[in-house]
């Protein structure tokens, strides 16, 4: 029933859309995730990605805040030594890849551009969606770090209508290997904290928190696995996790975000903005490659 998808993120702040990708097309995503992580060991800057409180160096690197138009590579903290050398193999070094697999990676940019996301956008009763940031996740065995809990609208703030996470399985997502938790129906509290860029220019921290921390409850949480190919969509309000991957079983995910660009404002103050070499494309006139 038309709707459904929409009074569902309203109502919980997540949806669950089975099937969305098939296994092949899964397959396809995560040999160019692998491909990408040939170039890891080329990296002459890791930058080490992290969201635990404190250790996030991302926050005053300029790599970080500069990867709005490229294909950026960002490490796990036990992936790289005090000299910046890899202790582990390129292939499970990688935290994640961002932010522009979308607009440069033709496969990615297929998948993103697809008739399947447009029709779920048309079902938010988006006028004008675009897309302003994509992710591969690598959640490595072993590796893979936590995700504390957080909101996306933290670093991607629109008024007044939030954004929409597509995160999408490519392998079986479960609770050993880290499966996103999300604590249902906490969108409708507002936004708890934002990152914004430092007002103060001489500050060598160049992204800073509005405010401290919040602190949630375990209980508020729910596991959500999901099995291979499964697209869960995220409203920017909800609050969601996920654990360190000890498990021996890789759980790599592709995600982009969607913001609505009619009568919405995206803010000033986000860490990511549109460029010229990286445009908020509309996703229902965007062909899938130029």
């Amino acid at each position: 029933m038309r709707n459904t998808i929409r009074n569902q993120l309203e109502q919980d702040g997540y949806v669950v859309l089975d099937d969305f990708l098939r296994p092949a097309e899964c397959d396809e995503l995560v040999a160019a995730g692998l491909e990408l992580t040939k170039q890891a060991s080329d990296c002459t800057e890791k930058c080490i990605f992290s969201t635990i409180e404190g250790e996030r160096q991302q926050l005053k690197d300029s790599y970080f805040l500069e990867s709005n138009d490229k294909i950026s590579f960002f490490f796990e903290a036990g992936a790289v030594g005090a000299d910046s050398a890899l202790q582990v193999d390129p292939s499970v070094s990688l935290n994640k890849v961002g932010h522009a697999l979308h607009l440069l990676h033709p496969i990615f940019r297929c998948y993103t551009f697809s008739d399947r996301v447009k029709a779920v956008c048309q079902e938010l009763s988006l006028v004008e969606p675009a897309v302003v940031q994509s992710m591969y996740i690598y959640k490595n065995p072993g590796l893979g770090g936590e995700v504390t809990a957080h909101q996306d609208a933290t670093y991607l703030y629109t008024e007044p209508i939030p954004p929409v996470g597509f995160w999408i399985a490519l392998e079986d997502a479960t609770v050993q290997n880290g499966c996103l938790w999300i604590a249902r129906g906490s969108h409708k509290s507002g936004v708890h904290r934002r990152l914004i860029r430092n007002p103060d220019k001489e500050s060598k921290q160049a992204l800073i928190f509005d405010r401290g921390a919040p602190v949630y409850p375990q209980s508020a949480f729910t596991p959500v696995p999901v099995s291979k190919g499964t697209c869960i969509l995220i409203h920017g309000n909800v609050v969601h996790k996920s654990a360190h991957n000890k498990s021996s079983a890789s759980r790599p995910a592709y995600t982009f975000h969607v913001i609505e660009k009619h009568d919405n404002t995206y803010s000033p103050d986000n860490w990511l903005q549109e460029g010229s070499n990286a445009p908020f494309l509309n996703l229902y006139t965007t062909p899938q490659m130029e």
